[in-house]
Protein backbone atom coordinates (compact mmCIF):
# COMPACT_ATOMS: atom_id res chain seq x y z
CA UNK A 1 0.00 0.00 0.00
CA UNK A 2 1.14 3.45 -1.19
CA UNK A 3 0.91 5.94 1.86
CA UNK A 4 0.75 9.39 0.33
CA UNK A 5 2.29 12.58 3.00
CA UNK A 6 1.68 16.37 2.36
CA UNK A 7 4.33 18.55 3.54
CA UNK A 8 4.39 22.49 3.84
CA UNK A 9 7.84 23.74 2.77
CA UNK A 10 9.40 27.12 3.07
CA UNK A 11 11.77 28.82 0.51
CA UNK A 12 10.50 27.44 -3.09
CA UNK A 13 10.04 29.96 -5.78
CA UNK A 14 10.63 28.69 -9.11
CA UNK A 15 10.80 24.93 -11.47
CA UNK A 16 14.29 24.66 -10.55
CA UNK A 17 13.32 24.24 -6.41
CA UNK A 18 11.26 21.52 -7.48
CA UNK A 19 13.36 19.61 -9.07
CA UNK A 20 16.18 20.03 -6.24
CA UNK A 21 13.89 18.55 -3.83
CA UNK A 22 12.34 15.77 -6.05
CA UNK A 23 16.09 14.42 -6.50
CA UNK A 24 16.85 15.04 -3.03
CA UNK A 25 13.95 13.40 -1.15
CA UNK A 26 13.89 10.79 -3.96
CA UNK A 27 17.05 9.12 -3.23
CA UNK A 28 16.07 8.37 0.36
CA UNK A 29 15.44 4.68 0.61
CA UNK A 30 11.62 3.98 1.01
CA UNK A 31 10.30 6.91 -1.27
CA UNK A 32 8.77 5.79 -4.55
CA UNK A 33 7.48 9.57 -5.87
CA UNK A 34 7.95 12.99 -4.74
CA UNK A 35 6.27 16.18 -6.54
CA UNK A 36 7.04 19.76 -5.19
CA UNK A 37 4.73 22.62 -5.76
CA UNK A 38 6.35 26.18 -5.16
CA UNK A 39 3.14 27.61 -6.15
CA UNK A 40 1.53 25.94 -3.26
CA UNK A 41 4.42 25.24 -0.94
CA UNK A 42 4.22 22.04 -0.88
CA UNK A 43 6.16 18.74 -1.63
CA UNK A 44 3.74 15.08 -2.22
CA UNK A 45 5.36 12.23 -0.61
CA UNK A 46 4.37 8.86 -1.53
CA UNK A 47 6.76 6.36 0.48
CA UNK A 48 6.42 2.10 1.17
CA UNK A 49 5.11 2.61 4.80
CA UNK A 50 3.32 5.79 6.74
CA UNK A 51 5.46 9.07 8.01
CA UNK A 52 5.45 9.29 11.51
CA UNK A 53 6.33 12.65 12.66
CA UNK A 54 10.24 12.37 14.89
CA UNK A 55 10.52 8.96 13.10
CA UNK A 56 13.58 7.74 11.35
CA UNK A 57 12.47 8.34 7.78
CA UNK A 58 10.66 11.47 8.69
CA UNK A 59 14.33 12.81 10.07
CA UNK A 60 15.74 11.98 6.92
CA UNK A 61 12.92 13.59 4.70
CA UNK A 62 13.52 16.92 7.18
CA UNK A 63 17.87 17.03 6.54
CA UNK A 64 17.19 16.25 2.80
CA UNK A 65 14.78 19.39 2.54
CA UNK A 66 17.41 21.76 4.80
CA UNK A 67 20.36 20.23 2.76
CA UNK A 68 19.09 21.61 -0.35
CA UNK A 69 18.59 25.28 1.28
CA UNK A 70 14.59 25.25 2.23
CA UNK A 71 12.50 24.27 5.61
CA UNK A 72 9.73 23.06 6.81
CA UNK A 73 6.44 25.25 7.46
CA UNK A 74 3.91 27.58 5.78
CA UNK A 75 5.91 30.08 3.83
CA UNK A 76 5.75 33.42 5.24
CA UNK A 77 3.63 36.38 3.64
CA UNK A 78 5.66 37.75 1.08
CA UNK A 79 6.25 41.98 1.13
CA UNK A 80 6.12 44.01 -1.54
CA UNK A 81 10.34 44.66 -0.83
CA UNK A 82 12.75 42.77 0.25
CA UNK A 83 13.71 43.14 3.75
CA UNK A 84 17.41 41.42 3.21
CA UNK A 85 19.91 44.54 2.91
CA UNK A 86 21.89 42.86 1.15
CA UNK A 87 19.91 42.97 -1.72
CA UNK A 88 20.10 46.34 -1.39
CA UNK A 89 23.94 47.15 -1.25
CA UNK A 90 24.25 44.29 -4.20
CA UNK A 91 21.62 46.73 -6.46
CA UNK A 92 23.80 49.62 -5.33
CA UNK A 93 27.26 48.33 -6.29
CA UNK A 94 25.58 47.17 -9.54
CA UNK A 95 24.13 50.96 -10.10
CA UNK A 96 27.67 52.05 -9.57
CA UNK A 97 29.17 49.80 -11.79
CA UNK A 98 26.42 50.37 -14.24
CA UNK A 99 26.81 53.99 -14.54
CA UNK A 100 30.73 53.80 -15.28
CA UNK A 101 30.19 50.87 -17.73
CA UNK A 102 27.48 54.02 -19.57
CA UNK A 103 30.18 56.87 -19.29
CA UNK A 104 32.78 54.95 -20.39
CA UNK A 105 30.65 54.06 -23.52
CA UNK A 106 29.44 57.26 -23.81
CA UNK A 107 32.94 58.48 -24.07
CA UNK A 108 33.98 56.09 -26.09
CA UNK A 109 31.47 56.94 -28.77
CA UNK A 110 29.37 53.71 -28.89
CA UNK A 111 25.72 55.49 -28.84
CA UNK A 112 26.85 57.45 -31.72
CA UNK A 113 28.23 54.75 -33.74
CA UNK A 114 27.33 54.46 -37.65
CA UNK A 115 28.67 53.36 -40.77
CA UNK A 116 29.24 54.84 -43.61
CA UNK A 117 28.34 53.38 -47.29
CA UNK A 118 27.01 53.97 -50.55
CA UNK A 119 23.27 53.89 -51.64
CA UNK A 120 23.23 50.50 -52.70
CA UNK A 121 26.35 48.70 -50.75
CA UNK A 122 27.52 45.43 -51.19
CA UNK A 123 26.78 42.41 -49.12
CA UNK A 124 29.92 43.05 -47.47
CA UNK A 125 28.66 46.28 -46.18
CA UNK A 126 25.34 44.85 -45.05
CA UNK A 127 27.41 42.51 -42.85
CA UNK A 128 29.23 45.24 -41.42
CA UNK A 129 26.29 47.45 -40.79
CA UNK A 130 24.47 44.51 -39.16
CA UNK A 131 28.09 43.92 -37.17
CA UNK A 132 27.34 47.64 -36.05
CA UNK A 133 23.54 47.22 -35.57
CA UNK A 134 24.02 44.57 -33.47
CA UNK A 135 26.20 46.24 -30.97
CA UNK A 136 23.96 49.50 -30.99
CA UNK A 137 20.46 50.01 -31.78
CA UNK A 138 19.79 46.53 -32.17
CA UNK A 139 21.15 45.64 -28.64
CA UNK A 140 18.89 48.62 -27.24
CA UNK A 141 15.76 47.04 -28.91
CA UNK A 142 16.05 43.01 -29.19
CA UNK A 143 19.64 42.42 -26.73
CA UNK A 144 17.73 44.15 -23.71
CA UNK A 145 15.18 41.99 -24.22
CA UNK A 146 17.22 38.83 -24.93
CA UNK A 147 19.24 39.80 -22.26
CA UNK A 148 16.01 40.01 -19.52
CA UNK A 149 14.81 36.75 -20.74
CA UNK A 150 18.06 34.98 -20.83
CA UNK A 151 19.03 36.60 -17.24
CA UNK A 152 15.60 35.57 -15.76
CA UNK A 153 16.11 32.26 -17.12
CA UNK A 154 19.12 31.72 -15.92
CA UNK A 155 18.47 32.69 -12.40
CA UNK A 156 15.80 30.35 -11.92
CA UNK A 157 17.38 27.80 -13.43
CA UNK A 158 20.57 27.70 -11.71
CA UNK A 159 21.04 24.02 -12.01
CA UNK A 160 20.67 23.73 -15.93
CA UNK A 161 23.96 23.48 -17.60
CA UNK A 162 25.45 25.79 -19.75
CA UNK A 163 24.62 24.06 -22.45
CA UNK A 164 20.58 24.66 -21.10
CA UNK A 165 20.97 27.59 -20.34
CA UNK A 166 22.21 28.83 -24.40
CA UNK A 167 19.69 27.26 -26.22
CA UNK A 168 17.12 29.51 -25.66
CA UNK A 169 19.53 31.98 -28.05
CA UNK A 170 19.85 29.45 -30.36
CA UNK A 171 16.21 28.95 -30.94
CA UNK A 172 15.74 32.62 -30.95
CA UNK A 173 18.71 33.75 -33.74
CA UNK A 174 17.52 30.54 -36.02
CA UNK A 175 13.99 32.21 -35.40
CA UNK A 176 15.37 35.62 -36.09
CA UNK A 177 17.45 35.21 -39.26
CA UNK A 178 14.92 32.94 -41.06
CA UNK A 179 12.68 35.16 -40.77
CA UNK A 180 14.83 37.84 -42.07
CA UNK A 181 15.49 35.59 -45.15
CA UNK A 182 12.07 34.52 -45.93
CA UNK A 183 11.03 37.75 -45.18
CA UNK A 184 13.50 39.87 -46.79
CA UNK A 185 12.82 37.87 -49.85
CA UNK A 186 9.16 38.64 -49.48
CA UNK A 187 9.41 42.51 -49.39
CA UNK A 188 11.72 42.47 -52.45
CA UNK A 189 9.34 40.91 -54.15
CA UNK A 190 6.55 42.82 -53.45
CA UNK A 191 7.68 45.76 -52.23
CA UNK A 192 6.96 47.87 -49.12
CA UNK A 193 3.27 45.79 -48.39
CA UNK A 194 4.40 45.12 -45.09
CA UNK A 195 5.79 48.20 -44.17
CA UNK A 196 4.05 48.98 -40.73
CA UNK A 197 3.11 52.91 -39.37
CA UNK A 198 4.99 54.91 -37.28
CA UNK A 199 2.18 54.87 -34.43
CA UNK A 200 1.80 51.20 -34.85
CA UNK A 201 6.13 50.67 -34.40
CA UNK A 202 5.72 53.03 -31.96
CA UNK A 203 2.86 50.86 -30.10
CA UNK A 204 5.23 47.84 -30.57
CA UNK A 205 8.32 49.65 -28.68
CA UNK A 206 5.94 50.28 -25.96
CA UNK A 207 4.84 47.05 -24.93
CA UNK A 208 8.28 46.07 -25.68
CA UNK A 209 9.26 48.28 -22.82
CA UNK A 210 7.02 47.27 -20.24
CA UNK A 211 7.93 43.62 -20.81
CA UNK A 212 11.96 44.18 -20.35
CA UNK A 213 10.80 47.20 -17.21
CA UNK A 214 9.14 43.57 -15.80
CA UNK A 215 11.88 41.62 -16.64
CA UNK A 216 14.22 43.88 -15.01
CA UNK A 217 12.33 44.28 -11.66
CA UNK A 218 11.99 41.14 -11.45
CA UNK A 219 15.68 40.30 -12.18
CA UNK A 220 16.86 42.81 -9.81
CA UNK A 221 15.34 40.96 -6.91
CA UNK A 222 14.10 43.70 -4.69
CA UNK A 223 10.71 42.24 -5.69
CA UNK A 224 9.57 38.74 -3.66
CA UNK A 225 6.21 39.30 -5.06
CA UNK A 226 7.45 39.17 -8.48
CA UNK A 227 8.73 35.99 -8.37
CA UNK A 228 6.14 33.81 -9.22
CA UNK A 229 4.76 36.42 -11.35
CA UNK A 230 5.17 36.25 -15.06
CA UNK A 231 3.67 37.59 -18.80
CA UNK A 232 2.20 34.81 -20.93
CA UNK A 233 0.46 35.55 -24.20
CA UNK A 234 -4.06 34.36 -23.62
CA UNK A 235 -3.89 30.65 -23.70
CA UNK A 236 -5.74 30.65 -27.43
CA UNK A 237 -2.85 32.17 -29.15
CA UNK A 238 -0.58 30.32 -27.05
CA UNK A 239 -2.62 27.08 -28.49
CA UNK A 240 -2.62 28.48 -31.90
CA UNK A 241 0.86 28.83 -31.91
CA UNK A 242 1.80 25.91 -30.20
CA UNK A 243 3.67 27.57 -27.37
CA UNK A 244 1.94 25.65 -24.29
CA UNK A 245 3.46 22.64 -22.15
CA UNK A 246 6.87 22.25 -21.48
CA UNK A 247 9.69 22.44 -23.43
CA UNK A 248 10.21 21.14 -26.92
CA UNK A 249 11.55 17.25 -26.85
CA UNK A 250 10.82 17.16 -22.57
CA UNK A 251 7.50 15.82 -21.76
CA UNK A 252 8.98 15.42 -18.29
CA UNK A 253 9.94 18.81 -17.94
CA UNK A 254 12.73 17.51 -15.07
CA UNK A 255 16.00 18.63 -17.32
CA UNK A 256 15.63 22.56 -15.35
CA UNK A 257 13.69 23.65 -18.64
CA UNK A 258 10.94 25.88 -17.44
CA UNK A 259 7.38 24.62 -18.53
CA UNK A 260 6.97 28.58 -19.36
CA UNK A 261 9.53 27.83 -22.26
CA UNK A 262 9.60 26.26 -25.29
CA UNK A 263 12.09 26.14 -28.41
CA UNK A 264 8.93 26.97 -30.50
CA UNK A 265 8.50 29.87 -28.40
CA UNK A 266 11.46 31.15 -28.83
CA UNK A 267 11.82 30.59 -32.81
CA UNK A 268 8.37 32.61 -32.92
CA UNK A 269 9.98 35.19 -30.86
CA UNK A 270 12.88 35.42 -32.66
CA UNK A 271 11.07 35.71 -36.04
CA UNK A 272 8.72 38.50 -35.06
CA UNK A 273 11.82 40.92 -34.44
CA UNK A 274 11.53 41.72 -38.12
CA UNK A 275 8.91 43.71 -37.33
CA UNK A 276 10.60 45.71 -34.27
CA UNK A 277 11.93 49.48 -35.18
CA UNK A 278 15.15 49.39 -35.65
CA UNK A 279 17.03 52.41 -37.86
CA UNK A 280 19.51 49.89 -39.23
CA UNK A 281 16.80 47.38 -39.79
CA UNK A 282 14.38 49.73 -42.04
CA UNK A 283 17.62 50.95 -43.99
CA UNK A 284 18.13 47.21 -45.11
CA UNK A 285 14.91 46.77 -45.58
CA UNK A 286 14.18 49.41 -47.92
CA UNK A 287 17.44 48.62 -49.70
CA UNK A 288 15.34 45.04 -49.53
CA UNK A 289 12.35 46.58 -51.40
CA UNK A 290 14.00 48.62 -54.27
CA UNK A 291 15.90 45.38 -55.67
CA UNK A 292 12.30 44.28 -56.82
CA UNK A 293 13.91 40.50 -56.14
CA UNK A 294 13.12 37.65 -54.33
CA UNK A 295 16.79 36.29 -54.24
CA UNK A 296 18.57 39.71 -53.71
CA UNK A 297 15.98 40.95 -50.66
CA UNK A 298 16.22 37.39 -48.89
CA UNK A 299 20.36 37.88 -49.57
CA UNK A 300 20.89 41.40 -47.99
CA UNK A 301 18.09 40.83 -45.29
CA UNK A 302 20.18 37.55 -44.14
CA UNK A 303 23.26 38.83 -44.18
CA UNK A 304 22.03 41.92 -41.97
CA UNK A 305 20.90 39.56 -39.44
CA UNK A 306 23.81 37.43 -39.85
CA UNK A 307 25.86 40.69 -39.24
CA UNK A 308 24.05 41.23 -35.51
CA UNK A 309 24.51 37.89 -34.31
CA UNK A 310 27.64 38.17 -32.54
CA UNK A 311 26.49 41.31 -30.46
CA UNK A 312 22.85 39.84 -29.24
CA UNK A 313 24.14 36.20 -28.48
CA UNK A 314 27.05 37.36 -27.21
CA UNK A 315 24.99 39.81 -24.19
CA UNK A 316 22.45 36.78 -23.77
CA UNK A 317 24.94 34.27 -23.61
CA UNK A 318 27.03 36.00 -20.85
CA UNK A 319 23.96 34.68 -18.32
CA UNK A 320 25.06 30.86 -19.60
CA UNK A 321 28.60 30.88 -17.94
CA UNK A 322 27.31 32.57 -14.49
CA UNK A 323 27.27 31.13 -11.77
CA UNK A 324 28.54 31.09 -8.14
CA UNK A 325 28.27 34.31 -5.70
CA UNK A 326 29.36 36.80 -8.43
CA UNK A 327 25.98 35.61 -10.13
CA UNK A 328 23.79 38.02 -7.39
CA UNK A 329 25.87 41.08 -8.43
CA UNK A 330 25.64 39.98 -12.38
CA UNK A 331 22.20 39.78 -11.99
CA UNK A 332 21.22 42.73 -10.22
CA UNK A 333 23.44 44.39 -13.11
CA UNK A 334 21.62 43.36 -15.75
CA UNK A 335 18.21 43.95 -14.32
CA UNK A 336 19.25 47.50 -14.30
CA UNK A 337 20.64 47.53 -17.86
CA UNK A 338 17.06 46.17 -18.97
CA UNK A 339 15.05 48.46 -16.50
CA UNK A 340 17.18 51.32 -18.19
CA UNK A 341 16.98 50.10 -21.69
CA UNK A 342 12.97 49.63 -21.19
CA UNK A 343 12.50 53.48 -20.00
CA UNK A 344 14.67 54.53 -23.08
CA UNK A 345 12.52 52.39 -25.58
CA UNK A 346 9.23 53.31 -23.95
CA UNK A 347 10.40 57.24 -24.48
CA UNK A 348 11.44 56.25 -28.02
CA UNK A 349 7.87 54.33 -28.51
CA UNK A 350 5.40 57.22 -26.78
CA UNK A 351 7.76 59.89 -29.27
CA UNK A 352 7.06 57.23 -32.35
CA UNK A 353 3.13 57.55 -31.65
CA UNK A 354 3.15 61.00 -31.47
CA UNK A 355 3.11 61.28 -27.53
CA UNK A 356 5.94 63.78 -25.97
CA UNK A 357 7.11 62.87 -22.80
CA UNK A 358 10.03 63.33 -21.41
CA UNK A 359 12.19 60.45 -20.61
CA UNK A 360 16.51 60.41 -20.24
CA UNK A 361 18.08 60.20 -23.24
CA UNK A 362 21.38 58.38 -24.07
CA UNK A 363 22.06 60.83 -27.11
CA UNK A 364 23.71 64.29 -25.63
CA UNK A 365 22.68 65.94 -28.53
CA UNK A 366 19.59 64.27 -28.61
CA UNK A 367 18.42 66.07 -25.27
CA UNK A 368 16.76 69.61 -25.63
CA UNK A 369 18.15 71.50 -22.51
CA UNK A 370 16.04 74.38 -20.83
CA UNK A 371 18.26 76.49 -21.27
CA UNK A 372 17.72 76.60 -25.33
CA UNK A 373 14.12 76.09 -25.40
CA UNK A 374 13.80 79.45 -23.11
CA UNK A 375 16.77 81.22 -24.93
CA UNK A 376 14.04 80.84 -28.38
CA UNK A 377 17.36 79.28 -30.47
CA UNK A 378 14.41 78.20 -32.87
CA UNK A 379 14.97 78.59 -36.70
CA UNK A 380 12.05 81.11 -38.46
CA UNK A 381 10.97 79.92 -41.53
CA UNK A 382 11.79 82.10 -44.94
CA UNK A 383 8.98 82.96 -47.20
CA UNK A 384 9.52 82.51 -51.05
CA UNK A 385 6.82 82.47 -53.34
CA UNK A 386 3.90 82.05 -50.37
CA UNK A 387 5.30 79.13 -48.87
CA UNK A 388 7.52 78.62 -46.06
CA UNK A 389 10.95 77.32 -46.48
CA UNK A 390 12.87 75.11 -44.09
CA UNK A 391 15.98 73.84 -44.75
CA UNK A 392 17.72 71.06 -42.14
CA UNK A 393 20.76 68.61 -42.58
CA UNK A 394 20.06 64.46 -41.39
CA UNK A 395 23.79 62.71 -40.29
CA UNK A 396 24.45 60.01 -37.80
CA UNK A 397 23.87 61.92 -34.97
CA UNK A 398 20.14 62.94 -36.41
CA UNK A 399 18.89 66.54 -37.13
CA UNK A 400 20.15 70.14 -37.40
CA UNK A 401 18.91 72.56 -37.16
CA UNK A 402 15.82 70.88 -35.07
CA UNK A 403 13.74 73.48 -34.11
CA UNK A 404 11.87 75.82 -36.50
CA UNK A 405 9.27 78.28 -35.83
CA UNK A 406 6.29 78.25 -38.79
CA UNK A 407 3.32 80.40 -39.43
CA UNK A 408 -0.26 78.11 -38.84
CA UNK A 409 -1.80 78.26 -41.97
CA UNK A 410 0.95 78.58 -44.77
CA UNK A 411 2.28 75.54 -46.68
CA UNK A 412 5.67 74.35 -45.69
CA UNK A 413 8.46 73.03 -47.98
CA UNK A 414 10.90 71.28 -45.77
CA UNK A 415 13.97 70.59 -47.37
CA UNK A 416 16.54 67.95 -46.11
CA UNK A 417 20.02 67.28 -46.67
CA UNK A 418 20.50 63.55 -46.12
CA UNK A 419 24.21 62.72 -45.47
CA UNK A 420 24.29 59.10 -43.45
CA UNK A 421 21.46 56.45 -44.61
CA UNK A 422 22.62 53.83 -42.29
CA UNK A 423 21.21 55.26 -39.34
CA UNK A 424 17.85 55.50 -37.97
CA UNK A 425 17.53 59.37 -38.55
CA UNK A 426 17.16 58.30 -42.35
CA UNK A 427 13.29 57.74 -41.45
CA UNK A 428 11.31 60.18 -40.66
CA UNK A 429 8.07 60.34 -38.78
CA UNK A 430 5.50 63.37 -38.33
CA UNK A 431 2.20 61.56 -37.42
CA UNK A 432 0.96 65.26 -37.01
CA UNK A 433 0.94 65.64 -40.08
CA UNK A 434 1.21 62.32 -41.84
CA UNK A 435 4.98 62.32 -42.78
CA UNK A 436 6.49 59.07 -42.69
CA UNK A 437 9.12 59.00 -45.35
CA UNK A 438 12.52 57.33 -45.74
CA UNK A 439 15.25 60.06 -46.23
CA UNK A 440 17.69 59.28 -49.83
CA UNK A 441 21.05 60.65 -50.32
CA UNK A 442 21.31 64.07 -51.03
CA UNK A 443 18.22 66.72 -51.21
CA UNK A 444 14.84 65.29 -50.02
CA UNK A 445 11.89 67.46 -50.39
CA UNK A 446 8.73 66.96 -47.96
CA UNK A 447 4.92 69.37 -47.88
CA UNK A 448 2.74 69.97 -45.54
CA UNK A 449 0.23 73.02 -44.11
CA UNK A 450 0.55 73.49 -40.73
CA UNK A 451 -3.62 73.65 -39.56
CA UNK A 452 -3.33 74.68 -35.82
CA UNK A 453 -0.66 76.26 -33.62
CA UNK A 454 1.20 74.46 -30.74
CA UNK A 455 4.21 71.82 -31.23
CA UNK A 456 4.53 69.45 -34.32
CA UNK A 457 7.13 66.95 -32.70
CA UNK A 458 9.25 64.84 -35.90
CA UNK A 459 11.22 61.69 -34.78
CA UNK A 460 13.36 59.54 -36.50
CA UNK A 461 12.46 55.63 -36.65
CA UNK A 462 13.38 54.20 -33.84
CA UNK A 463 12.16 57.53 -31.67
CA UNK A 464 15.94 58.41 -30.45
CA UNK A 465 16.72 61.58 -32.59
CA UNK A 466 13.71 64.37 -32.16
CA UNK A 467 12.69 68.00 -33.81
CA UNK A 468 9.75 70.37 -33.61
CA UNK A 469 8.30 72.70 -35.42
CA UNK A 470 6.87 75.78 -33.13
CA UNK A 471 3.24 76.95 -35.03
CA UNK A 472 2.57 79.97 -34.45
CA UNK A 473 -0.26 82.66 -35.65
Amino acid sequence: MINKTILDVKGMHCRSCEIILEKNIGEIRGVNNVKANSKRGIVEIETERKLEIAGADFVKIEKAIISSGYSLGREDKKHFFSRNQNDYIELLASAVILFAVYELAKWLGIFDLNISASSTPGLLSVLLIGLTAGISTCMALIGGLVLGISSNYAEIHPEATPLQKFKPHIFFNAGRLLSYIILGGLIGLIGSTLKLSSSLLGIITVILGFVMLFLGFKIIGIFPKLNNKSIVLPKSISKMFGLGGRADGDRSGRDGISNEYSHRGALITGALTFFVPCGFTQAMQLYAVSTGSFWSGALIMGAFALGTLPGIIGIGGLTSAIKGSFARYFFKFAGLVVISLAIFNMSSGYRLSGINLTFPSINKENAVSESSKSSGSSEIAKIENGKQIIEMTQDGRGYSPRQFTIKKGVPVTWKINSVSQFTCAAYISMPSAGISEPLTSGENILEFTPTKTGKMPFTCSMGMYTGVFNVVD
